[in-house]
């Protein structure tokens, strides 16, 4: 906080306590007069984030921090209102931590607060009960629950867009089923409850991927069989494959294939080793008489018709009849990000 250490030791521990946000009172403590402000304000080094709720120059952060930027953010709402028992919640508070949003979401800040409603200026503050299992710290912010905040997001959001962030929350081990199950309750005469719920019985933290929650859903609602999720292909006891779904009268195999897995490859491995061992491994299956369908974005978007003619095609003939390999299901999927 290269400016505030200029400026006297009460403002810098305000600073320093709230992401280097600091408002109007302290100001007032450090002795500072409203010309000073001003000045400071004009000349750039100071900037105004909110009335009465100001940040140095030096600790606004970078463009590309967007996480820190939507910290700072709330911190400067949270301060404007003055309201202590204010939690970020909702979209915002998944945003924070990372999770797959809607398309189109825009950035406004969304709060919980136990007593009062308000809508301002880049912020909406909801009214709801907030008991302290509900609220957890992160940093100075307070911030619902992870398994709050997914239940008040499925409240609001689109089906598939929630089913896709509890899996991913579930997935990193985030929650649990039995706490998204307890927060469903909670919430059970709020707006949108059932949606919630809804959402929480098509959750499965096994799929380590959007896409393949979206698949999922696709083929459930399809009203084809619910393929078992991250199954060990095994050849006397030796690995032969993962795959992300798993039909098993059938012995069909779905890969869902995202773009990522090849513009950033995991463990440091380049696009060529990726698609090399891809195609090792499909190789492998096909040997072993298992059927093999790629998934890629398009296939659960405009071209879901064909996608899925060519599953409900595949999982009404029968596997082979005797069997050169054995399938063992895991019970988590494997998280290839904090």
């Amino acid at each position: 906080m290269t400016e505030t250490r200029a400026v006297h030791p009460l403002l810098r521990a305000a600073a320093e306590r709230r992401l280097g946000v600091f408002t109007a009172a302290d100001v007032r403590r450090a002795a500072y007069d409203h010309s000073e402000v001003r000045q400071l304000c004009a000349s750039g080094r100071w900037v105004r984030l909110r009335r009465g709720v100001y940040i140095a120059a030096d600790d606004v952060p970078a463009t590309d921090d967007a996480q820190a930027r939507d910290e700072v953010a709330c911190m400067a709402v949270l301060l404007h209102l003055g309201r202590p028992h204010t939690a970020v919640s909702h979209t915002t508070a998944a945003r924070l931590r990372g999770w797959p949003l809607p398309r189109d979401t825009d950035r406004t800040v969304r709060l919980t607060d136990p007593d009062r409603w308000r809508r301002g200026q880049g912020f909406v503050m909801s009214r709801a009960p907030l008991p302290p299992g509900d609220v957890v710290r992160r940093g100075p912010l307070r911030v619902t629950s992870t398994a709050r905040t997914l239940v008040d997001c499925a409240r609001e959001w689109p089906l598939e867009d929630a089913v896709v962030a509890m899996d991913a929350a579930l997935l990193a081990e985030h929650t649990t089923p039995e706490q998204l199950r307890h927060a469903t309750t909670a919430a059970a005469h709020w707006a949108g409850a059932r949606r919630a719920v809804r959402a929480v019985e098509l959750a499965d933290g096994r799929a380590e991927s959007p896409l393949e929650t979206r698949g999922r859903l696709r083929i459930v609602g399809a009203g084809l069989p619910t393929p078992e999720l991250q199954v060990e292909i095994r050849v006397g006891g030796r690995l032969v494959a993962v795959v992300d779904g798993w039909f098993d009268d059938a012995a069909v195999a779905v890969e869902f294939d995202g773009r990522v897995k090849y513009t950033d490859p995991w463990r440091d491995r380049s696009a060529g080793q990726v698609l090399w061992e891809e195609k090792r491994r499909e190789d492998a299956l096909r040997a072993l008489d298992i059927r093999v369908v790629r998934i890629v974005d398009p296939d659960v978007g405009p071209g879901w018709a064909a996608t899925e003619q060519r599953l409900r095609h595949l999982t009404s003939t029968p596997g082979p009849a005797e069997r050169r390999f054995t399938v063992h299901p895991r019970i988590r999927g494997l998280c290839r990000s904090g």
